[in-house]
């Protein structure tokens, strides 16, 4: 016989509608009460009909998640973080990948994802066009990427901020040719590689060091780009004794470049990366630690928080916090590489 929520309901000796809110997370329900449903769900054998509650609800239960390179380690763990959070609420996600600008343009000019969806999770930072049309489909939107923008709950880290720490550690232990290793030209109006850049510069400004744009390579956020610009760096006549890399995959790949050209780190060239990537402790990289998966989890859980309470206006940012994580990759230049 097939057990219905009236059944759970009659087992704990509350409403159905009490059973329904405590299953699917909603407020209103104790914690002490909410365990007791789940284990009296559990036990008689209760599964909710996904069909029911869409019909007495309106939803779809599905959530679109929009990410510019899903294989990337920052969105793939984001994305991770989310959907777990989203499942536990009883939400499926529908993912598009839109990796390359004429896929990017086909989902904004036919924008498929109208009516099939009940909130938007955007990894990617629409130009204002593309901003328009997510907001023309009257759901709630939600990023993890940029600043604040109109009709977005955002949350995010002091980007800026992160990248001064990283440079004036490089510049407190005594460098002073310090190069960049950036990811400027992807991804699409990502904005991420101009703050970083931009605290980069405003502490070379602070130490009255004159920046050299011979010192700025694009390493496209990866770690061949890394490889490859760090390659770049070291070709010229007077290479840089330090490099701030903007991401961790690039920083890998510039120790890559360093272990073939036969130079020590931090002994020869100091590098500090940024994210905290999982293998970031095991290469021992110096690093500027985020919170990727608990950024994807807190805007899975703002976004289900305004489906339940949809005359609620979008919260304020949220600004994650951010740790300088000091390991072997820096050290004060060796004198006679200093100019």
């Amino acid at each position: 016989m097939t057990v219905s929520i009236t059944d759970v309901a009659e087992a704990t000796g509350v409403s159905a509608s009490t059973v329904s809110r405590a299953l699917r997370g909603r407020p209103g329900v104790s914690e002490e009460m909410r365990a007791r449903i789940v284990a009296a769900a559990a036990e008689l054998g209760y599964t909710a009909s996904r069909s029911a509650s869409s019909l007495a609800s309106g939803r779809t239960y599905t959530i679109g998640v929009v990410v510019p390179y899903v294989g990337r380690w920052f969105f793939g763990t984001v994305l991770d973080a989310a959907e777990k959070v989203f499942s536990a609420a009883g939400y499926d996600v529908l993912l598009y990948n839109l990796g390359s600008p004429e896929v990017r343009k086909r989902f904004f000019t036919k924008l498929p994802i109208r009516k099939r969806v009940d909130a938007v999770l955007s990894l990617l930072i629409p130009d204002p066009e593309e901003a328009a049309a997510l907001r023309s489909l009257d759901v709630p939107l939600a990023t993890t990427v940029g600043g604040a923008r109109p009709g977005f709950t955002v949350v995010g880290i002091d980007d800026r901020g992160g990248a001064e720490s990283a440079v004036r550690h490089l510049v407190n232990l005594g460098h002073r040719r310090v190069g960049m290793i950036s990811g400027a030209s992807e991804p699409l109006h990502w904005t991420t590689p101009l703050d970083r850049r931009q605290g980069y510069l405003d502490v070379l400004a602070d130490a009255g060091i004159e920046p050299d744009p011979a010192l700025e390579a694009d390493g496209g956020y990866t770690v061949e780009g890394g490889e490859r610009a760090m390659t770049e760096l070291l070709a010229l006549r007077h290479p840089p004794t330090a490099v701030f890399a903007q991401s961790d995959e690039m920083a890998m790949g510039a120790l890559r470049a360093l272990r073939r050209h036969r130079l020590r780190v931090p002994e020869d060239v100091s590098v500090v990366g940024f994210d905290d990537h999982e293998l970031s402790e095991v290469v021992g990289l110096t690093t500027v630690a985020q919170p990727v998966a608990a950024q994807g989890r807190e805007a899975a859980r703002l976004l289900l928080a305004r489906l339940d309470d949809p005359d609620a206006g979008p919260p304020h940012p949220v600004e994650m916090p951010i740790r300088f994580v000091l390991r072997e990759t820096t050290a004060p230049p060796h004198s006679r590489r200093q100019r």
